[in-house]
């Protein structure tokens, strides 16, 4: 399976369509999705997918350059309900199709987001193989060398896996994903929708390297998950036998929504795109640091920073908007000729 840092051919977005969700911040969902796709368009590619009705208010939000595909869609957490998109050695395009069931039935109206994966793969005329496994996009990240960091609490909860363990799972990401190392994380934050994604709380940046959260800059709640989560990637080797060289992020100080949950706030909801870096701001004054710690991590890569404060009422951030897919190496590349 590619790693989310190697070359992209296009990346995905699906445009906000639950109005329930957004309630009076959806006009600032909108303006944030655009802002994100024109960021995006600068380096590769950007098609967003939006529901038929919603088609014009799509281009017209995001202007000239960036693609409108019309397509059933229930929400617009692409990340989540679109493929994990695969690559075969001789550079064929491929996908798996996980089961959605709106992040363990949180969600009900789901039949539509739940076929968008296999939808895409249609669209892309790519292979399409589909699991019985229950997970989201942002719930599992890899190196593109065997290894996988997941969330237990957003992968093993009875609303989504319960006839599934730890072993089961890990053969399941070794069947699709030629993954041979899981490292299982335990914290996750304080309110947050997903119940444990991985894309809030750590990912590679590259083989052997991983960023995740600075406890000492959790709340009191938050601490002591965050705590095990960096010891459990201090202590672990990759699939390649690598010990983890780890650098943290910090957090930026907690907010709430306007019902009184706290908003799901971390910078590792970030995006790689082909030369640059999308990275989430929260007007706090950790935001510079953030910024910088990024950018150190993918040397060579432009940094643009956004204001993801709206995407996060929501439920979500620049990650959990947008899906790479990957650009088949070239016949050279692989040997073989066309």
């Amino acid at each position: 399976m590619p790693a989310e840092w190697a070359p992209h051919k296009r990346t995905w977005l699906a445009w906000p369509c639950r109005s329930e969700l957004w309630g009076a911040h959806l006009e600032e969902a909108k303006l944030a999705y655009a802002g994100v796709a024109q960021a995006i368009a600068a380096f590769e590619p950007v098609t967003v997918l939006a529901r038929p009705d919603l088609t014009a208010d799509a281009s017209l939000y995001c202007g000239q350059g960036i693609s409108v595909l019309p397509l059933a869609q229930d929400d617009s957490w692409v990340r989540d309900t679109g493929p994990t998109f695969l690559v075969s050695a001789d550079g064929r395009l491929g996908g798996v199709a996980w089961t959605f069931n709106g992040w363990g039935e949180v969600y009900t109206d789901h039949a539509e987001d739940a076929a968008m994966a296999r939808r895409m793969l249609e669209h892309v005329r790519a292979e399409a193989f589909s699991s019985r496994l229950v997970l989201e996009g942002g719930g599992i990240h890899v190196d593109g060398e065997g290894t996988a960091i997941l969330c237990e609490h957003s992968v093993l909860e009875p609303q989504r896996n319960p006839d599934l363990d730890r072993a089961a799972i890990e053969r399941e990401l070794g069947s699709h994903l030629a993954i041979d190392r899981v490292i299982w994380l335990e914290g996750s934050l304080t309110d947050d929708e997903t119940k444990g994604h991985v894309d809030n709380l750590a990912c590679f940046t590259s083989p052997g390297k991983v960023l995740t959260l600075d406890p000492t800059t959790a709340s009191d709640a938050d601490r002591p998950g965050l705590e095990r989560n960096l010891e459990t990637l201090q202590a672990a080797t990759d699939a390649r036998g690598r010990t983890l060289e780890v650098t943290l992020l910090p957090l930026p100080k907690p907010k709430k929504r306007d019902d009184g949950r706290f908003l799901t706030l971390t910078y590792i909801n970030f995006y790689v795109c082909n030369g640059a870096v999308i990275v989430p701001m929260f007007e706090d004054a950790a935001d510079a640091q953030a910024k910088k710690i990024i950018g150190q991590a993918f040397p060579g890569r432009k940094v643009v920073a956004l204001d993801a404060s709206a995407l996060l009422h929501g439920g979500g951030g620049i990650h959990c908007i947008t899906l790479q897919q990957p650009l088949p190496p070239t016949p050279e590349a692989t040997g073989n000729s066309a």
